[in-house]
């Protein structure tokens, strides 16, 4: 076709159309053009961003390619889009240490080290099991065909999976963090068994939280239980012993309704149903300080050094601080480490108030307000009302996931040893601005 018989098309199109829309093509009518928004597919609504560490494969990005060459990712100082989960509506992650495990209702899916088959036992010959992976694979767990998977929690080397039939718990139980009796010698790399907990005392599960090598649960009448490592106080349980089976946590959380427990190290943190903080274990750092001056705690008591702080929401813990947030969206930080309040404040005693500016909250933005937290062993993240993600501490392996700004709404953060992980969706949903 010439260029004279193009432009005498786009004339004859022009003409139509202005014909049925009454003005003809040109910019100035631009307002008076119907806008068509695209409807984003359910595939794409659900979207997971990874950043950090990907040697240990705790990433699911096994290689990049270029045109000059393929070679394998060592680090991501920015987050990635994690394709595989955009055919699985996730629902919930967790960051252990060097490995990353996702879930959605009906299936768990690992990636990273393996050495204590804590994302599951994987072969590509008999007998020869995966010490080490680079995608996320399916955990197979024994699940019946009607059983919903609630949520994953992961630890130094052993994990779990909460589903409406019980607690599922693999990997590595040299403490008793499984919940289960300690097997002398046992090769767990070589571990295809998935241990379920139905119930506990008769009541049903309904949170998991696992600490370093230890592990906590909530149950349906808010009691706390808990099993594993010890020596620091961390299971709570009024010694410093290795405890093989979920035991109660009682203390001054033994009439309480707890509503959630955080601990990525060797303290923990609780929070009741009134909005009152409560914690034990490792206190070396200044998460309490105690009248007697001794490092550690083994009963919980109630957190005090809170009081006149508001309502609690959401509490985390890192390898040497503490992190929470009040109903009205203020942060507050305490413990040693890079804690948000400059290179010169490395340990406080006291909670020390994050400015709401730090979150995105000013003139543009007065509504902006932190509505979650997320500790890793030493850098924090912050979610806010408006799907924005904070991180600060220590840049170990990139894990802040530094430079580049993740282009969807976040719903929640996951920080571990060295990589971070985000659950997002599109800003767009159903022809909706999110």
């Amino acid at each position: 076709m010439t260029a004279r018989k193009v432009i005498n098309a786009f004339k004859l199109i022009n003409r139509q159309y202005s014909v049925k829309r009454k003005f003809p093509l040109d910019p100035k009518h631009a307002e008076e053009v119907s806008v068509f928004q695209y409807v984003v597919s359910d595939h794409n609504r659900n979207r997971i961003y990874v950043w950090g560490d990907a040697r240990t494969g705790a990433l699911g990005i096994q290689k990049t390619k270029s045109k000059e060459n393929t070679q394998r990712v060592e680090y991501l100082q920015s987050p990635k889009r994690l394709h595989f989960a955009e055919m699985n509506e996730i629902i919930s992650a967790a960051s252990g240490f060097g490995f990353t495990l996702f879930a959605t209702k009906k299936q768990v899916f690992g990636t990273g080290l393996n050495t204590d088959s804590q994302i599951g036992y994987h072969e590509i010959r008999t007998d020869k099991p995966l010490g080490i992976i680079f995608i996320p694979l399916p955990i197979r767990l024994p699940l019946n065909e009607n059983t919903e998977i609630m949520k994953v929690s992961a630890g130094r080397a052993h994990a779990a999976a909460l589903t409406t039939e019980g607690l599922f718990m693999f990997g590595n139980n040299s403490y008793g963090q499984c919940g289960r009796i300690i097997v002398e010698n046992e090769d767990y790399s070589r571990n295809k068994c998935y241990d379920c907990i139905r119930d506990i005392d008769g009541k049903k599960i309904v949170d998991v939280e696992c600490g370093q090598d230890h592990t906590l649960v909530i149950l349906s009448d808010g009691s706390v239980y808990s099993c594993g490592w010890g020596a620091d106080g961390q299971t709570g349980l009024g010694h410093y012993k290795v405890e093989a089976k979920f035991t109660k946590v009682l203390g001054d959380i033994a009439q309480e309704k707890i509503i959630k427990v955080a601990c990525r190290s060797d303290f923990v943190l609780a929070l009741n149903d009134k909005g009152e903080v409560f914690g034990w274990g490792n206190t070396e750092y200044k998460q309490i300080t105690l009248p007697d001056g001794s490092q550690q705690i083994c009963n919980p008591i109630s957190m005090k050094m809170l009081t006149g702080l508001g309502k609690i929401k959401d509490i985390s813990t890192g390898g040497s601080f503490c992190l929470i947030v009040n109903e009205d969206g203020r942060v507050f930080v305490w413990g040693f480490g890079l804690l948000g309040s400059g290179p010169e404040v490395q340990v406080s005693e006291t909670p020390l108030e994050l400015p709401v500016q730090l979150f995105g909250n000013n003139d543009f933005n007065p509504d902006s307000c932190v509505e979650s937290v997320s500790c890793g062993l030493s850098h924090m993240a912050a979610v806010t009302n408006l799907g924005d993600l904070y991180s600060w501490g220590r840049n170990r392996s990139s894990c802040l996931g530094l430079g580049v700004s993740i282009g969807a709404f976040v719903n929640k953060v996951f920080c571990g040893l060295d990589h971070t992980v985000a659950i997002c969706q599109s800003y767009i949903t159903d022809g909706q601005q999110k």
